[in-house]
């Protein structure tokens, strides 16, 4: 069954973006359980899914949790995440581990407000627009915001990690 998020309640996201004095605007969609990626969010937004960053949150051989965001067309590079952070090993943390590390849902989770302060990398594509969409941390809500803006939200590297379609 499908839902409409329609709703004023803050997210954490936003009251820090707000206490940082960081603009940015929301963007709310219809949201259904069986579809949760970024690229379902684009087209429901009728956006370009290149500028849809979702938030993939991964842990390393040292036990180490890292944040990646890359565009929704792409999926991260293990590869250059493991360079990125200097680990041997990396993978994405399970489900039903995200709430309790993060404080977000799957389908909700945002780089920014997280629970702890996580190393986090942006993938360098992320400077060719002029503005991107973040989860807000509820299913069905973007945050907008100019890509300096997310970087200074999230205290990003801004790399590439992206793996090549």
């Amino acid at each position: 069954m499908s839902e409409i998020k329609k709703t004023n309640a803050k997210t954490n996201a936003m009251r820090i973006l707000e206490s940082r004095g960081i603009p940015f605007s929301t963007d709310s969609y219809e949201i259904d359980e069986e579809h949760l990626d970024a690229i379902t969010a684009a087209s429901k937004l009728g956006i370009d899914p290149e500028s849809v960053f979702k938030t993939i949150v991964m842990r390393t051989d040292a036990n180490e949790i890292c944040v990646f965001c890359v565009p929704a067309t792409v999926e991260v590079s293990l590869k250059k995440a493991r360079a990125a952070i200097g680990a041997k090993e990396i993978a994405p943390v399970k489900p039903a581990e995200l709430l309790g590390l993060t404080g977000y849902v799957r389908g909700g989770c945002s780089p920014v407000g997280m629970k702890k302060q996580f190393r986090t990398f942006i993938d360098e594509t992320v400077v060719l627009h002029e503005r991107v969409y973040v989860s807000a941390g509820v299913r069905g809500q973007q945050l907008v915001l100019d890509p300096d803006s997310l970087v200074a939200a999230t205290g990003a590297c801004v790399c590439d990690v992206s793996l090549e379609p």
